[in-house]
């Protein structure tokens, strides 16, 4: 299993201090530097700055969201700052949240099934080939692009239901998760989308699993400390329903915590299960974040499968 960062905390920047994040991470071993795309900067504009100041790391996105960038729009970014960085991109996509589409966007939150499928029916296409011509229901893309020097570019979507888990092994490169624990990983998530990817004649997918890992000698009050921090995931619709999933009360229960040695068991039983990339968010006190990174730093450069996506 390769091991990612997830650096949500510098995602807002300045973009200085993304720079220094992704340096400090590739300095570390990591394989890999994951942001969001939320309320802070353009995750693909900054992450091609980050891609030609930082060589060899991969640059990840979890996620864009689909609803307000047309696939068109979408496939320019990427293609672009996959150029930038010379090839190094793994773009997450997904649907995000009802109240956020339709509370924020004033989009209708309709189908988001048949919305995934027609996305990926034009994003995939051009991320490939450079060209679609595609009319659906709700997505229609005539155009060819001419982004010189880019390349294919990896495509993730954030799938939790079966349905979705089934259209992301079958169409896409793989998902990446978030609140989600280790027995829905094993039971549900990883058979469905392994099975759909095969059914396809696809590539076995990638399976990211993004968790907050904290090494500290107070569990109890490290997983006090991820419910307060991540709360608001236990109440958007798709993330409760993995929790329940799982029977976790909350985010607490499913992050990542305990001394160094339960932690790497913990990581190590993520790669047992059939999970392909751990990308690891740390939180907690300033010591337990600075010890949480020593911890995964030694862990990397004792392990030689250590990447990711």
């Amino acid at each position: 299993m390769r091991i990612g960062i997830y650096r949500g905390d510098a995602s807002s920047g300045p973009i200085d201090k993304l720079i220094d994040a992704a340096r400090d991470a590739a300095k570390a071993g990591f394989a890999s530097f994951w942001i969001p795309q939320t309320m802070g900067m353009d995750a693909m504009t900054a992450l091609a700055v980050v891609g030609r100041e930082v060589p060899d790391l991969e640059l990840g996105i979890a996620v864009v969201p689909t609803f307000p960038r047309h696939p068109i729009v979408m496939a320019q970014q990427a293609l672009t700052t996959q150029s930038i960085a010379g090839g190094r991109l793994t773009l997450g996509i997904g649907l995000s949240h009802r109240p956020i589409i339709e509370g924020s966007y004033g989009y209708p939150f309709d189908r988001p099934l048949r919305h995934m499928r027609e996305y990926l029916d034009a994003l995939v296409p051009l991320l490939h080939e450079g060209t679609v011509n595609v009319s659906g229901e709700t997505i229609t893309a005539r155009i060819g692009l001419d982004v010189r020097g880019s390349s294919p570019v990896r495509v993730l979507v954030a799938a939790l239901g079966p349905q979705m888990l089934e259209l992301a092994g079958a169409r896409a490169d793989g998902t990446v998760t978030w609140m989600t624990g280790p027995v829905t990983l094993r039971d549900h998530v990883i058979p469905t989308i392994v099975a759909a990817a095969a059914a396809a004649g696809r590539p076995a997918p990638i399976v990211g699993a993004g968790f907050p890992v904290c090494v500290t000698d107070d569990v109890a009050a490290a997983r006090a400390n991820a419910a307060e921090t991540f709360a608001v995931y236990a109440t958007l619709p798709s993330y409760r329903a993995m929790l329940d999933r799982e029977g976790a009360t909350g985010p607490g229960d499913v992050a990542i915590v305990g001394d160094e040695a339960a932690v790497a068991a913990q990581i190590d039983a993520l790669g047992g299960l059939g999970v392909t990339d751990l990308v690891a968010s740390v939180f907690g006190s300033v010591e337990e974040r600075n010890r949480t990174y020593a911890f995964l730093g030694d862990l990397l450069a004792g392990s030689s499968g250590a990447a990711s996506a």
